[in-house]
């Protein structure tokens, strides 16, 4: 009893009483029954960190059938790392059909390439799901005017992740509430519960370190609070090349007459594949992948391609000369690169 105490006021601080149950049986080797422990800790003023909500009346959703029919998809602003490091938001995605967690990491805060990295991660292991429910995110929703092009071909302004899931065949459900989408609310508040305890408990302090916990920690999650799903999975396999090329960033541009392309600033030239054949005053597709490499198409055919290497040496993605700046993504992507003198 003494142990159970002095380890729930020292290593095991702030976990509550069903984490505390686990941690003991699992690395303790005190194995107590939930009920067991709560009296010991109660008995001794400890009361659970955990509070209990109240109970309200609302009619759920029934759950989706299968696995892949539909992802709830989100992000968790939280001092993850309860000040032993940088604010995080944890972007993820949960299975509506069977609340298993497909995929989640550490990011700066929401964004545009946080969601392309996910649903690219999530789509090459599992497959392309049949719809994503979230919330009005501007990387999700956008209340702009239609261009004078989206009038005239009658279609609607869309977000570059918008588009993304559009060429892919994905259905975007808006939720405009939290209760809404209450499958991965319910999972941010289980997380900002136990997987803080084990960031805590394993003294994370950097994006690194919260990752490697993280990713230990999801297998453990799924493995208890996952369930069944109904029927049979829904997922739809593509090739990855075809996932790659609907979840990047997407820009056109006009090839000046001496087959150049301006783009962020620096002039990239389009290869000469043939004497008789030029991409003079043509329009291109300028795609920007995660990585930073850019690729250019015309209709439906590559025509250049610069890796994250070439565009960062040649100072695609320099600001002002005096630092890296990667409007598309997170820094990081490029920080393994060298330093360019402007």
């Amino acid at each position: 009893m003494r142990r159970v105490v002095a380890l729930a006021r020292g290593k095991y601080q702030g976990f509550n009483d069903h984490h505390l149950t686990e941690k003991l049986k699992e690395q303790e080797q005190i194995e107590l029954s939930r009920e067991k422990v709560r009296r010991i800790l109660r008995a001794h003023g400890m009361v659970s960190p955990k509070k209990r909500r109240g109970i309200k009346h609302r009619s759920r959703r029934e759950r989706r059938a299968s696995e892949g029919m539909m992802l709830q998809v989100d992000g968790s602003p939280h001092d993850w790392l309860q000040g032993r490091g940088p604010r995080l938001c944890l972007i993820g995605a949960i299975d509506d059909a069977t609340s298993k967690v497909m995929g989640a990491f550490f990011a700066p805060a929401e964004s545009s390439w946080g969601y392309f990295h996910l649903f690219c991660e999530i789509f090459t292991e599992h497959g392309v799901p049949q719809s994503i429910y979230t919330d009005c995110h501007s990387v999700f929703f956008t209340d702009r005017e239609p261009t004078l092009e989206e009038q005239l071909i009658n279609t609607k302004p869309t977000t570059e992740v918008g588009r993304g899931l559009e060429e892919l065949g994905v259905t975007l459900i808006l939720a405009h509430s939290p209760q809404a989408k209450g499958r991965i609310e319910r999972l941010w508040n289980t997380f900002q519960d136990r997987l803080v305890s084990e960031l805590g408990l394993r003294k994370a302090k950097t994006v690194e370190q919260a990752t490697d916990v993280l990713n230990r920690y999801l297998p453990v999650h799924n493995r208890k609070f996952a369930k069944p799903a109904r029927a049979q999975p829904a997922w739809r396999k593509l090739s990855a090349v075809k996932i790659e090329r609907a979840l990047c960033f997407k820009q056109q541009r006009t090839v000046a007459k001496d087959n150049t392309v301006t783009f962020e600033g620096s002039v990239l030239q389009i290869p000469k594949t043939s004497p008789y054949r030029s991409y003079a005053n043509k329009r291109i597709d300028v795609h920007v992948l995660l990585d930073g490499a850019v690729e250019f198409f015309y209709k439906t055919e590559k025509i250049a391609s610069f890796d994250s290497k070439t565009t960062h040496t040649i100072g695609l993605y320099r600001t002002h000369g005096k630092k890296e700046g990667f409007r598309y993504g997170p820094l990081s992507s490029l920080a393994t690169q060298p330093e360019i003198s402007p």
